[in-house]
């Protein structure tokens, strides 16, 4: 499987976001990584529907959408029209996770399941993994930017991978949150598959080609 790399747009210049995403385009293996927060789940508020149908429209790779709100049902409903390749709920916001998983896949080619640091993996259970194609592992608490990586998520990418290989498992392992070119080797080798850039990628002014050769 080749190493993704999805670039988080909440982080990038949004004066000059299409220059953004045509310079990204360029780039093979990449997600765009769309952080939606509806100030409720989390405490900030993002963007929605219409900066996303934007997007949409000049984005050359895969639109992947990590939900962080409490009415999931709304945001599925509402996104079934703008090409989403990924959408990526709460756990801590589903009811019936596995009935809100299987009605999902039928609109979306990818389902993902995240939780916050805080939760325990003890709650995404087999009927939930053996469902979903994407696990994101949240390495800084879900909400805002430029946070520092949390040590801890070592353990949770090793028990993750370790439940994948041993149940043949096939969801993807995405990793979010202070992930730089100081540890994204390690992340990749650690079993992550797939890695969310913000912060790091976009402090490069451009030099987004050298910069995510560098965390391959």
């Amino acid at each position: 499987m080749a190493r993704i790399i999805s670039p988080s747009i909440l982080a990038c210049n949004f004066l000059r976001l299409e220059e953004e995403i045509l310079t990204i385009n360029r780039i093979p293996n990449i997600w765009y990584h769309l952080d939606v927060m509806d100030g409720h789940f989390v405490p900030n508020l993002t963007f929605g529907q219409p900066l996303i149908e934007q997007i949409k429209t000049i984005a050359e790779h895969p639109l992947d959408a990590h939900l962080m709100v409490a009415n999931p049902e709304f945001y599925f409903n509402a996104f079934r029209e703008y090409n989403i390749h990924n959408i990526t709920f709460h756990i801590e916001t589903l009811v019936q996770a596995v009935d809100f998983i299987q009605k999902a896949k039928v609109e979306y080619k990818s389902v993902g399941i995240s939780l916050r640091p805080s939760t325990p993996e003890t709650i995404l259970n087999s009927a939930i993994l053996s469902n979903i194609d994407l696990l994101l592992v949240m390495s800084v608490e879900p909400g805002f930017a430029g946070q520092k990586f949390i040590e801890s998520t070592w353990n949770r990418i090793a028990y993750f991978k370790n439940l994948k290989e041993r149940n043949n498992y096939h969801y993807q392992i995405q990793v979010d949150g202070g992930v730089s070119d100081k540890n994204s080797h390690q992340l990749f080798e650690a079993g992550a598959d797939n890695l969310v850039t913000g912060s790091y990628l976009f402090r490069q002014k451009g030099k987004y080609l050298e910069a995510i050769q560098k965390l391959r």
